[in-house]
């Protein structure tokens, strides 16, 4: 593979990695007037896809291609 897109590869998956562990951390805003909350659960499913899609990224960076 072209070290070029090595290097965007890794940067990419560096920035997803980081993307999807903000949005997981990062507590969505609660807006509950009396007994009624308007957010319930903090859904993760996109983290988890930005999360899967830098690991294989950075996998796709490290792997060695052939002379």
């Amino acid at each position: 593979m072209n070290k070029n897109i090595k290097t965007i590869l890794l940067v990419v998956g560096i920035i997803l990695l980081a993307y999807g562990f903000y949005t997981m951390v990062v507590p969505e805003t609660k807006v509950a007037v009396g007994d009624i909350s308007l957010v319930e659960a903090q859904d993760n499913t996109n983290a988890y896809i930005a999360i899967a899609l830098g690991i294989l990224a950075v996998v796709l960076s490290l792997i060695k291609g052939s002379k």
